[in-house]
């Protein structure tokens, strides 16, 4: 992922959530968990950095026939 600051101070902590949903095998939302991990910090202003993170999920989570598919992250930064 791609962290941009576009603010005018830099970015010193902060934290990335995601979203992985639980999906059965007729495309039924079973369940969502969320995870989060801190952000590549720190960001000077206009300058952006790039991480790449491994979302994981007990594997009692996800039955045979079942996938993940993380479909929200958001970022909060100070």
């Amino acid at each position: 992922m791609t962290f941009r600051n576009t603010g005018g101070a830099a970015a010193t902590s902060g934290t990335v959530t995601f979203a992985t949903h639980i999906i059965g095998a007729l495309g039924v939302d079973w369940a969502t968990i969320e995870s989060a991990q801190p952000l590549p910090t720190p960001i000077a202003p206009g300058a952006a950095r790039t991480h790449t993170y491994t979302v994981c999920v007990d594997s009692w989570r996800v039955p045979l026939g079942m996938r993940v598919d993380t479909q929200k992250v958001t970022a909060t930064w100070k």
